[in-house]
C-alpha cells in the first residue's frame, strides 16, 4: 500500500506541474523558459519566480517611462539568472532608467556649461528654437522685478537644450539686473530633502521666495504623495499667492505630467494632480520645443 507521505508528495507534483503547464501558456512566460533552457523540473520549482519575472516584463511592455513605472523597484524589472543550476532573480535596469542615469551623468559634467549660459553662446541655426528665444529675449528686455511676469512651462524632446535656455536668461537677468534666481534638478531636491531632514524648512522658504526660480525635469521624479503634495504643492502655492516668477523644463507636456503626478505606488488621485497643474498654468505659458538633440 502506497504510504500517505509518498501519496501527498505525488498530490504535491501534480500542482505544481498542473500550474506550471497552465503558465507555460502566457507567451512572455513561456520565452523566459525558452531563452534560458529551463527544463520543466526547474520551471516547475519556481514556477513562482518566473511568474514575477514576467509580470514585470508586461508591466515594462506597456509602460510610458519611470513616472508610470509599476514595478517593485522604479526602473528596474526582475529578470532570470541561472548560476549552478539555480535559478534566482536580479534587477535590471529597464531603458527609462538607463536614460535617466545618463542624463544625470551628463548634468553633473555639463553644470559649468549651464552656469556660463549666456545669450551670445545660444544655437540659433535651428528654426525650431527660434520662437522660445525670441519669448526669452522679449522676458528679459520687459522684466524689471516689479511687473507680474509669468515664467515658462518649456516642455519638448530629449536634448534639445531646453534647460540651457532657460539658463541663459537667467544669467542675463544676474549678471545684468542683479536678479537672484535658482535651479532645481526637482528629481535631485527629493532626494536631497529627505537626506537631510534638518535643513528642511530652511530650503523650502528659500524656493518659495527667491524672485526667480527654475524647476528643471519636472516629470523624471518618482511620485510620492509627499513629493507631489507637501513640497511641490506647497512651493507653488507660495509663489503663485506671491506673484512670483516660476519656470519649468519637462519632456512632458502638460497633460502627459498630469497623469504622471496623479500616480504614486499606491494609488491614483487625479484631484490633487489637476491641483498641482492649476498652479503650473497660473505661473507660467505652455511652449512646445521639438529640436535637434544637442546631447549626441
Amino acid at each position: 500500500m502506497e504510504s500517505i507521505k509518498n501519496i501527498s508528495n505525488n498530490n504535491i507534483t501534480t500542482d505544481l506541474k498542473k500550474d506550471y503547464q497552465a503558465n507555460l501558456k502566457d507567451s512572455t512566460f513561456k520565452d523566459l523558459v525558452t531563452k534560458f533552457h529551463i527544463t520543466e523540473q526547474m520551471g516547475m520549482l519556481n514556477n513562482s519566480k518566473l511568474m514575477d519575472s514576467t509580470n514585470e516584463l508586461k508591466n515594462c511592455a506597456k509602460c510610458k517611462g519611470l513616472y508610470s513605472c509599476q514595478n517593485k523597484v522604479t526602473g528596474h524589472y526582475l529578470y532570470p539568472k541561472i548560476e549552478d543550476n539555480i535559478l534566482d532573480l536580479v534587477y535590471v535596469p529597464c531603458k527609462y532608467k538607463k536614460e535617466n542615469d545618463r542624463l544625470l551623468e551628463l548634468r553633473s559634467t555639463s553644470s559649468k556649461e549651464l552656469e556660463n549660459a549666456r545669450f551670445k553662446d545660444i544655437d540659433i541655426t535651428d528654426k525650431n528654437r527660434v520662437k522660445v528665444i525670441k519669448w526669452l529675449k522679449a522676458f528679459y528686455d520687459e522684466y524689471d522685478g516689479i511687473k507680474d511676469l509669468k515664467g515658462l512651462f518649456l516642455h519638448g524632446s530629449f536634448g534639445s537644450g531646453k534647460t540651457y535656455l532657460i539658463y541663459a536668461l537667467l544669467n542675463e537677468l544676474k549678471i545684468n539686473k542683479k536678479v537672484n534666481y535658482l535651479a532645481l534638478y526637482f528629481p535631485e531636491i527629493l532626494r536631497t530633502l529627505k537626506d537631510d531632514w534638518s535643513t528642511y524648512q530652511e530650503r523650502i522658504d528659500s524656493y518659495c521666495t527667491i524672485p526667480i526660480l527654475l524647476i528643471d525635469d519636472i516629470g523624471a521624479e518618482t511620485v510620492s504623495d509627499w513629493g507631489r503634495d507637501e513640497v511641490l504643492g506647497t512651493i507653488l502655492q507660495s509663489r503663485m499667492n506671491n506673484h512670483l516668477t516660476t519656470f519649468f523644463t519637462s519632456n512632458l507636456t502638460i497633460e502627459e505630467l498630469e497623469y504622471h503626478l496623479s500616480l504614486t505606488k499606491t494609488s491614483m488621485d487625479k484631484v490633487k494632480a489637476r491641483r498641482i497643474i492649476e498652479r503650473i498654468k497660473q505661473l507660467s505659458l505652455d511652449i512646445e520645443m521639438i529640436a535637434e538633440n544637442k546631447r549626441k
